[in-house]
């Protein structure tokens, strides 16, 4: 697909000069004039700011908003160093075009912190050219020149060019190298560190924004899809008379399951003049399904598996010490702490709508990875890449769900057919139960303290459905499933961490936090075991085992910068002294601690917790402590951490799949439940200053709550719960 630059930035972004400046993520920076003859692209970068001679600017990025407030953060870290209103930033979406973008994936807590230098750099290098060319055009001293507010102001004159009228000179100046480009200093900043309201947030409010399943086109039919309620399982045969005699019923035919790359699950398909009439005709079905290899897995079959490979030594991926000998010889502590499978839960269910061509698609697609979009579609149409585009609409929710390309897969299938624009839609059922699950897991852990009740060793055997084994069974099976476990911060003379992957028909990928959350589950309730071996204060032995003040890094990563024990014990000691920790409680009242280190961030909370009547956890409050590095908007810091709070909690609380006849038990939200309204607790977020960059926080509030509730309903009853869910659904 050539494209100039004005293809590009499409649809009248100016007709005058503009000062463009792409950069590729990380650093790599170039400048263009924009006029009106078409000039080659610039290529590969991942974003485009736009100054125009209309005073707008546009930043062009390649995120999706899926709920994390990137059209409202990313233009504040822009505004700040080029020194204009925020407000006057627009963010436009960037087309799917991996040959201009090549990181169009949004995921791991990331569209902020692998952003936030490069930003700064292209908005500064735009403001220092823009005050060259003022300096040029005033002939006067360079640091008589200052820029602020959309302008360029001369210090003794008072003299004003506003940004639209010195583009055009800009444009033509040589570009400065990004390390000679000052950057402003924490001290100076205006925007960055301010709360602020989300651009989205009127839109979303009063239903104007535009999502997945607000995408109409002429033209357009609806359609679902009866799947094999089995794992693995496919149509023996059916009969779709009486679905086609269904009102608005248009077609029913088959569509084959991808297993490469995809694991879409195959089924019957219903085409409809409404989603309504789809589901009816689906519901008028009759169908032999053949249940496949996997008709007798259960949880309880899965449960048993996992106690028989717990019986055998996992593989060694973290072996520091001599953990055996120790453990012989001391006090001995032992648990077993069980996760089940979760599904993601999402508020607005997969969908995509897809127009069909003779060599072009359009796609228009709620999704966290548009490029995998792109090429699945692309593949099932017969065409290249490049002629499938792909408009990325808002999301509701994602939590991993939305980076899947089976619901694109389908939708082409089902296009290919009807030749004309189609919407997918999953309902509900549908998404409950053909979800790519978080791994079940089983959790075997043993410590020792000696004579003096000292922590001694430390050993973790985790027991996994692995992600790694489902999508990518070439590389290693515990590659996604020990975050969180592997770096243990806390300071253990001996240290074994094992792993084995335990096989099922359940397809598992990424939930929100990865294996963050069920790791910290175990790691966390279990230092608070040793604590109580020990008699002592929960906060008091975790700050001891954090010393001295390191870096813990994973072996077998060279870009992660590690776990600083130094930041985790700062937020510890922060939410243990706003949370009251020690302090008198009403009676029927505890405190329950837990801290954990994800997506580079560093956050500790406190649940406050009491029994409901029927002796069911009730969290009152949270007081949550975070170190995310230099926050941009605070008001979005609170919300992204209250959020996975709730999300977090609502797992803890009631969150299970189960699994019956290789099937699905759970159909809806009245059999999975997720947090009510009058169930959020109080939240307390304190971000905590810092001057390292930032870092990911969609994620890391979620892994610390479950613990926090099962230390807090340890003290409340002296009871320990070791598996989730804490509330068992009927």
């Amino acid at each position: 697909m050539p494209a100039n630059r004005r293809e590009f930035l499409q649809t009248g972004v100016t007709t005058g000069a503009a000062l463009v400046i792409g950069f590729s993520l990380p650093g790599k920076l170039w400048a263009a004039q924009e006029t009106q003859t078409p000039k080659p692209p610039i290529s590969p970068f991942e974003a485009w700011v736009h100054v125009g001679d209309d005073d707008r600017v546009k930043l062009i990025v390649a995120k999706s908003e899926i709920g994390q407030g990137i059209k409202t953060t990313l233009p504040m870290i822009l505004a700040e160093e080029l020194e204009v209103d925020w407000k006057q930033v627009e963010v436009q979406q960037a087309e799917t075009r991996p040959d201009i973008y090549p990181h169009l994936g949004t995921g791991g807590s990331s569209s902020t912190r692998t952003t936030y230098a490069d930003l700064r750099t292209a908005g500064a290098t735009a403001r220092e050219m823009l005050i060259s060319a003022a300096v040029a055009q005033w002939n006067v001293p360079r640091e008589q020149c200052y820029a602020e507010d959309g302008a360029v102001i001369n210090r003794q004159s008072n003299a004003r060019l506003k940004y639209s009228q010195l583009v055009a000179s800009a444009s033509r100046l040589p570009i400065p190298p990004a390390g000679q480009v000052p950057l402003k200093k924490r001290a100076d900043f205006k925007i960055i560190g301010h709360s602020t309201v989300r651009v989205d947030a009127e839109p979303k409010s009063n239903g104007t924004a535009q999502f997945g399943l607000d995408a109409r086109v002429t033209g357009m039919v609806y359609a679902v899809i009866a799947r094999c309620p089995t794992f693995g399982g496919r149509v023996k045969n059916f009969d779709a008379a009486k679905a086609k005699a269904s009102h608005g019923v248009l077609a029913v035919f088959p569509v084959e399951a991808v297993a490469k790359d995809v694991h879409s699950a195959g089924g019957i398909a219903v085409v409809a003049d409404s989603t309504w009439a789809a589901m009816q005709g689906r519901r008028a079905l009759v169908i032999d399904w053949d249940n496949g290899a996997h008709a007798s897995e259960s949880s309880e079959s899965l449960r048993n598996a996992f106690e028989s490979a717990a019986r055998q030594p996992g593989k060694p991926v973290r072996n520091d010490g001599e953990v055996e000998k120790a453990l012989a010889g001391a006090k001995l502590i032992e648990a077993v702490y069980e996760v089940p499978f979760l599904a993601h839960a999402t508020m607005e269910p997969m969908n995509i709508t897809a127009a069909p061509g003779a060599d072009r698609w359009e796609v228009w697609a709620p999704t966290q990875s548009p490029q995998w979009v792109q090429t699945s579609i692309a593949a099932e149409a017969g065409l290249k890449p490049e002629q499938v585009i792909v408009h990325t609409l808002l999301s509701g929710g994602g939590f991993g769900r939305r980076y899947m390309a089976d619901f694109p897969t389908e939708v082409a299938q089902i296009a290919k057919v009807v030749g004309k624009p189609v919407q997918l839609v999953w309902t509900r059922d549908d998404d409950m139960q053909h979800d790519f699950y978080r791994p079940a897991a089983h959790h075997h852990m043993s410590g020792a303290l000696d004579a003096q009740s000292r922590p001694l060793a430390w050993r973790h055997h985790l027991l996994s459905t692995s992600i790694n084994a489902f999508w990518h069974p070439e590389e290693p099976a515990h590659a996604s499933e020990i975050d969180g476990a592997l770096t243990l911060p806390y300071n253990f003379p001996n240290l074994r961490l094992e792993y084995t992957p335990v096989a099922s028909s359940v397809p598992v990928a990424w939930w929100r936090s990865v294996a963050d959350a069920m790791n910290a589950f175990a790691t966390e309730s279990f230092i608070d075991e040793l604590a109580a071996a020990a008699k002592t204060d929960p906060v008091q032995f975790r700050m001891q085992l954090l010393d001295p003040a390191r870096m813990v890094k994973d072996p077998e990563s060279k870009d992660d910068p590690g776990v600083s024990t130094a930041r985790l014990k700062r937020v510890l000691q922060t939410a243990a002294e706003k949370s009251g920790w020690g302090s008198p409680l009403p009676k029927g009242r505890a405190r329950g601690v837990a801290c954990h280190s994800s997506f580079r961030s560093y956050v500790a909370e406190v649940a406050e917790v009491s029994l409901n009547d029927d002796g069911s956890p009730r969290v009152h409050r949270v007081v949550a402590a975070v170190d995310c590095g230099v926050v941009i908007n605070p008001d979005g810091a609170r919300s992204q951490t209250e959020g996975g709070i709730g999300y977090g909690l609502a797992a803890a609380l009631y969150g299970a799949i189960t699994v019956a006849n290789g099937a699905v038990m759970q159909k809806n939200f009245d059999g999975y439940r997720v947090l009510r309204m009058n169930e959020m607790p109080e939240i307390e977020v304190h971000l905590l200053e810092s001057d390292e960059a930032p870092s990911g926080l969609g994620e890391p509030g979620v892994p610390p709550i479950a613990p926090a509730v099962a230390n807090a309903l340890f003290a409340l009853t002296g009871k320990r719960h070791r598996s989730l869910p804490f509330v068992v659904q009927g």
